[in-house]
């Protein structure tokens, strides 16, 4: 199979997105009414894929569901994307997740209240199912990060055996401030690491992060960590930060995925053979159209 035939895959979350767009952020214990409210597929990994899809890159997702009619809704909505989701996996006895998201039309920012009660992650059993030929580049969500880079560690010995044309690109996003992810900084060839888990290591810039938190990745990789407002900074092996101003919109309508934008953006720019900069740039670029507009209609154009 010709590289440019194979997928990306992104393992991770699906969840339902419960978005209620307010004037402002309620108060507690007040009544208000939404300016509107929609249900959309949401979940890191997922969102990633709609973008990636969007930006015309053949992509496919790795996650568990629970059956029932919100499943029927976030499967139907991927096959409206164009996402494969041959690699789905049903767990019965289990409930979907559900974020219930409050938007706030005067500032752009996203409230979410997140619940997940019992549905299990992609296990390593899962994954050692997968026919690794068909992807050439895998992403994973940071999450059940002990099976995760085991995980990883198949990935890398299937590399082993394929000349390097034919090698698959691993790389990791660090969200979430919890301690076991951290496990996973040295095993991507591009390392994703939030504001959130930068902050809580002490740094106060993407720059003076990428430079403390640079020693924990391996070898030849690559850490990017973008700012919000303040744009993206990324660091490869030769050590020279590299910037992006962020793009925003004429507008700040709906700032909820804009990380996942903006790390989808980044990998497909690098899996074509774009350069650091060029996938910073982009990637600021498409995340600044995305906080312009609810969802993901009108950030390809």
């Amino acid at each position: 199979m010709e590289r440019t035939d194979k997928k990306i895959l992104c393992i991770g979350l699906v969840c339902l997105d419960i978005i209620n767009v307010v004037e402002k952020y309620p108060e507690e214990d007040t009544d208000s009414r939404c300016l509107s409210q929609r249900w959309q597929r949401g979940g890191n990994a997922s969102n990633s894929c709609t973008v990636l899809s969007l930006l015309g890159a053949p992509c496919a997702f790795m996650g568990s569901l629970a059956p029932g009619p919100v499943a029927d809704f976030l499967l139907n909505d991927f096959k409206v994307c164009e996402v494969d989701v041959s690699l789905v996996l049903e767990r019965s006895q289990c409930s979907v997740p559900v974020s219930v998201v409050i938007s706030s039309e005067t500032t752009g920012s996203r409230t979410i209240l997140h619940s997940n009660r019992n549905l299990p992650d992609v296990s390593v059993e899962d994954f050692s199912k997968l026919d690794l030929s068909q992807y050439h580049w895998i992403h994973w969500e940071g999450r059940n990060a002990e099976d995760q880079v085991k995980m990883i560690e198949k990935v890398k010995a299937y590399n082993r055996n394929e000349e390097k044309n034919n090698t698959i690109t691993i790389s990791v996003e660090i969200e979430k401030t919890r301690e076991t992810l951290y496990q996973l900084f040295p095993h991507g060839d591009v390392v994703f690491v939030s504001k959130d888990v930068a902050v809580q290591f002490g740094f106060q810039s993407a720059a003076s992060a990428l430079k403390g938190l640079y020693s924990r990745v391996r070898e030849g990789a690559v850490l990017v960590c973008a700012w919000a407002e303040k744009g993206a900074d990324a660091m490869g092996p030769d050590g020279v930060v590299v910037h992006s101003d962020a793009f925003p919109p004429e507008k700040l309508v709906d700032t909820l995925g804009a990380g996942d934008t903006f790390n989808a953006s980044v990998i497909l720019t690098l899996s074509r053979g774009g350069t650091l900069q060029e996938a910073l740039t982009f990637g600021c670029q498409i995340a600044g159209k995305k906080c312009g507009v609810h969802g993901y209609d009108g950030i390809v154009q």
